[in-house]
């Protein structure tokens, strides 16, 4: 009996998830092509169906069982280009080249802290004390939030028609606010920190499906009100956060060995 071979190459399970983070990146890409065109509502759709697959190509990854490092590597690089690279370009070119050189900086700042935001994870994804993520936060405004955020004077002005949220006066001091909270350690809810009544699932489906059904009829009014939730929602991630805290500090206390008190 001749004894099975060992297979070769790579795994389709592998290959899917990587598929998928590359079109994340080619979808940020392509918004630049479309911003260069002055297509502005191609070119923020295409960052937002960036953000979709980037937050579907890790679950698939889990799914199929098809992690790896090099999986992580390409998806940390193809969050900089689709979330930090792109834009900041279409930003420029959509605001702030009306102040070439001092608005090209806050461009490029907003690309830095998107990579120095991803930096920071891949230097701490293998570490063994991490605050934030054992208590189920994220340590600053994640890169494709901060994308979203960053393009908000675009979603606003897509649905208005108001020409002055194109100011660069406006556009530059927010894309530096968003490009702040990228990098702080401001601690801010992820998936697995939000938490569900049982009775309520019902409702929460429903909502999922009206949001569904937003976003595809009025997309630019709904982008909006999910970019004033989640700015809302960080004072109260930075107050669940300091319960947390406390908790531990106080568990830490209680579990300290009294060194003043004398052994029997």
């Amino acid at each position: 009996m001749i004894p099975d071979r060992p297979r070769r190459g790579i795994s389709l399970r592998a290959v899917a998830p990587n598929a998928v983070t590359a079109l994340a990146l080619c979808m940020g890409l392509s918004g630049v092509r479309f911003a260069v065109g002055g297509q502005w509502d191609l070119a923020v759709a295409s960052i937002i169906v960036a953000g979709v697959l980037d937050g579907l190509d890790g679950r698939i990854a889990r799914l199929l069982k098809g992690e790896s490092r090099f999986g992580a590597e390409l998806d940390s690089l193809s969050d900089v280009i689709a979330f930090g690279v792109s834009p900041a370009l279409i930003l420029y070119l959509w605001s702030l080249q009306a102040l070439p050189r001092y608005g090209w900086l806050f461009a490029l700042g907003h690309a830095v802290c998107c990579a120095l935001r991803l930096a920071r994870f891949n230097a701490q994804i293998d570490a063994s004390e991490q605050p934030h993520k054992s208590a189920g936060f994220l340590t600053g405004v994640p890169a494709p939030a901060g994308a979203g955020l960053a393009l908000l004077p675009i979603f606003i002005w897509l649905w208005s028609g108001e020409e002055h949220l194109r100011a660069v006066w406006i556009v530059a001091p927010w894309m530096a606010l968003v490009a702040f909270l990228m990098i702080s350690n401001v601690a801010t809810y992820s998936w697995s920190s939000l938490r569900l009544r049982r009775t309520i699932r019902l409702e929460a489906i429903a909502g999922v499906a009206l949001l569904g059904g937003a976003l595809v009829t009025v997309p630019w009014e709904t982008l909006t009100v999910v970019a004033v939730i989640y700015l809302a929602l960080i004072p109260f991630s930075l107050r669940s956060y300091a319960r947390v805290r406390q908790r531990r500090a106080a568990a830490a206390r209680g579990a300290a060995p009294d060194l003043a008190t004398p052994a029997p």
